[in-house]
């Protein structure tokens, strides 16, 4: 566990959660509670602060829809964990396309919230296990690619690199080829596996054995 001073802002109005959190935090993992918001506009005025990490459950807030959500969260560009008691595939799927991609439940163990928050911090994926099975339970009418052969070796590094959350840039650079290059690739990826965006891609590589939920959480 890092010593380094950590400061995390959680945003929430369940009293009984909000204490467990800030004692877990201070406690167990050693790092410092910036800030409890109960409301969408005290994390709006708190987020101007110094913070490492966001703990929100986005159902409490009082946000109106995805735009507001986005409006308070993505100006601030800090990472961002959605604890919450239940979520849906579209609320997962609305999150993820404004940039939020840490989703646990509340109903987590100690040993999960702690390496979830762990993840979070350095601005990894992080995606629970009964999150995941609801993603996975939207693919179970479409045939998983139990067949991988089509894809080529570099196709599969591409794909793994993807699941890791790294964008085009980022891969052009691991792989040293171009941006265009690394597009073709994914158009290829896509059309092979007949997948529609990168959160589809990273389901049908857990079912098809390309990558497992290890590799794309850490």
């Amino acid at each position: 566990m890092e010593n380094s001073v950590k400061h995390i802002l959680i945003a929430d109005n369940q009293y009984l959660v909000v204490q467990s959190l800030v004692n877990f935090i201070q406690q167990k993992l050693h790092y410092k509670v910036a800030g409890v918001v109960g409301s969408k506009y005290d994390l709006d005025r708190l987020l101007r602060k110094d913070l490492s990490l966001v703990i929100i459950d986005t159902a409490n807030l009082g946000f109106d829809n995805i735009s507001d959500i986005q409006d308070v969260l993505n100006a601030s560009k800090i990472p961002v964990l959605v604890l919450t008691n239940a979520i849906s595939r579209s609320e997962i799927a609305a999150l993820n396309a404004i940039g939020i991609r840490n989703f646990l439940l509340k109903s987590t163990g100690e040993d999960e919230l702690a390496l979830a928050i762990e993840i979070s911090l350095k601005g990894k994926k992080y995606v629970c296990q009964e999150v995941m099975e609801i993603l996975m339970d939207h693919l179970e009418g479409k045939k998983p690619p139990v067949d991988n052969t089509n894809l080529t070796n570099t196709e599969i590094e591409i794909v793994k690199l993807i699941a890791e959350g790294l964008t085009t840039k980022e891969i052009a650079s691991r792989k040293f080829i171009s941006s265009h290059t690394v597009m073709t690739h994914r158009k290829n990826i896509f059309r092979k596996l007949k997948v529609n965006n990168a959160s589809e891609l990273v389901m049908y590589a857990i079912r098809g054995g390309i990558i497992d939920t290890i590799e794309y959480h850490i």
